[in-house]
């Protein structure tokens, strides 16, 4: 009788379990685990499985590990939302350079270092690191964004030079709560980008943003209420600099430490780039922040100016955050 309870109770216990994990499973579309427990162990097999041009969002729910795989998402898998288990144990990395060879023996190049390619539009991801272990060995980026109306929260770039490329011409990002480390230029691109209540890891020296917003576009990147953090020396970082003559970067209520240069802007070694981009702050704070220090083209905006800046006006009527 004894044996027969305990088989019993056993039999629950497992019920018990297989239902909670069943629930827990039906409210994603799709689950990856690397020991078996969900509908794929890759990342890769997942995004594979959405069906192209899906009109409704495609969840996929990753459970911590290090998924070592270099992923693309093309542009038919639209609406598609990665949510991992943990943001500092759901990791998405790969190791490619700009100078490795591929099987050609070319270099791969900027673009073809990424860990992870983002085609797709209406992308979003929570609680993911994103990261590239190339080390500091040149340019190397950990995230490639070029879908429009991609979204990022509670989310981790890790990187060294070229962490975070913001690709796509005329594609609109949003960034919240996310941390996003690098040495040169390790955010740049094209796209129209806000970054909200992020924190910016500045390693080594270097340069924080590298915008290369073309002429047509009114924003380019722009950080609110963000905090600008690192081990980077004294004096030894710029807030950015031009990638291409129109670059447009804009600080709004951000913290600044001590690493950030009191010029605060350079022109990368052109000085006609200081007729056509456009760099600004509103209301900086910190060590780092130093209004009169300036160099004389970048502005300080007025606060009627600097409250034209919502995330609709910047992101043409996108609005993330409904």
């Amino acid at each position: 009788m004894i044996r027969v309870c305990v088989f019993f109770l056993g039999i629950m216990a497992l019920l018990t379990c297989f239902n909670a994990n069943a629930k827990n499973n039906l409210a994603y579309d799709f689950v990856v685990a690397q020991d078996g427990s969900g509908n794929f162990k890759t990342v890769q097999e997942a995004i594979n499985a959405v069906p192209d041009f899906r009109k409704v969002v495609t969840t996929i729910y990753i459970k911590n590990g290090i998924y070592k795989e270099k992923l693309n998402l093309s542009a038919s898998k639209q609406m598609v939302k990665i949510i991992g288990e943990d943001n500092f144990k759901t990791i998405l990395t790969f190791d490619d350079w700009a100078q490795k060879k591929n099987v050609f023996g070319e270099e791969k190049g900027t673009s073809g270092s990424a860990s992870f390619y983002i085609y797709g539009p209406n992308f979003s991801a929570e609680n993911i690191t994103f990261q590239n272990t190339a080390g500091p060995i040149g340019q190397a980026v950990a995230l490639f964004v070029a879908g429009d109306k991609a979204k990022f929260t509670n989310c981790r770039m890790l990187g060294f030079q070229d962490t975070l490329y913001t690709f796509g011409y005329g594609s609109r990002q949003y960034y919240y709560k996310c941390y996003i480390e690098g040495t040169v230029d390790f955010i740049f691109g094209s796209s129209t980008a806000v970054f909200d209540d992020c924190e910016i890891f500045c390693k080594n020296a270097g340069y924080i943003a590298a915008s290369s917003s073309p002429d047509s576009s009114k924003y380019g990147y722009v950080f609110i209420n963000s905090r600008i953090i690192g081990d980077a020396p004294e004096n030894s970082f710029f807030l950015g600099r031009p990638w291409r003559p129109y670059a447009k970067t804009v600080f709004i209520n951000c913290q600044m430490g001590k690493m950030i240069k009191p010029e605060g802007w350079n022109n990368w070694r052109k000085e006609t780039n200081e007729k056509t981009a456009f760099y600004a702050e509103y209301n900086s704070t910190g060590a780092g922040a130093n209004s009169n220090s300036r160099v004389k083209w970048s502005h300080q905006l007025e606060e009627k100016i600097a409250k034209t800046y919502t995330l609709q006006n910047i992101l043409n009527g996108w609005n993330p955050k409904e």
